[in-house]
């Protein structure tokens, strides 16, 4: 494995590694308005991502969200079909052997991914789609559709990172170490982002992430891809 900055492909951490075909979409043959978007938000673990996901979809009913399938258990409160689609790992495997998914990754054990013909399907109907995925399927998007909006949401500190984690104890201590282990690197990828958003406040978060689709929507398609 590559130290080399700047090739996210060659510096995959040991807990986490995305996969994808050497296939691109033309995301702009898929846009049918100028304001049809597909919205990535990412960071890492205890960022704040989820909670401002749902607050955003509150705001912002114009936006759909592609909900992800995993093969990791529910955790208190989660919804089939609304917070994931859960499923087990033969299930997904068969998904990955059928080019099911637009991209899909192995985090901390577990598989994670994205339905390749909803997305698409969603976008070539005229929608804007935001997804909340891992850092690797981030990137693995961005290959893929480089029209996609990358947005990273980062903790103020790694301090308050830890935090986060440890209060919402829903890692081992073993895990736990894992992912902050993990965040470092995490942090490092922000440059292949398009715009960071510090979760230091959830309001002024919001009102960023709230400008940046406005910025978006008013942005006229390349059409290079």
């Amino acid at each position: 494995m590559s130290d080399e900055k700047g090739k996210p492909e060659e510096s995959v951490p040991l807990q986490s590694q995305a996969h994808d075909r050497p296939e691109t979409f033309h995301h702009s043959s898929v846009i049918t308005h100028p304001s049809n978007r597909l919205f990535v938000i990412s960071g890492a673990s205890g960022a704040g991502k989820d909670t401002l996901l749902l607050e955003l979809l509150k705001r912002h009913p114009e936006l759909e969200r592609c909900v992800t399938f995993t093969t990791r258990a529910p955790r208190v409160g989660e919804a089939d079909g609304v917070d994931y689609h859960f499923t087990d790992e033969p299930t997904f495997r068969r998904m990955i052997e059928e080019e099911a998914l637009l991209e899909w990754a192995e985090v901390y054990g577990r598989l994670y991914g994205n339905s390749k013909e909803w997305v698409l399907g969603r976008l070539a109907a005229g929608a804007s789609v935001v997804m909340r995925i891992d850092i690797q399927g981030a990137l693995t998007i961005k290959r893929k559709m480089s029209e996609a909006v990358l947005i990273y949401v980062a903790p103020p500190s790694l301090e308050e990172l830890e935090r986060r984690l440890r209060s919402r104890a829903s890692e081992s201590p073993e895990e736990l170490a894992v992912r902050l282990n993990a965040a470092r690197w995490e942090m490092e990828q922000i440059p292949h982002f398009d715009y960071v958003v510090v979760n230091d406040d959830l309001e002024d978060a919001l009102g960023l992430i709230g400008c940046i689709l406005r910025a978006e929507s008013a942005r006229i398609p390349s059409g290079k891809d």
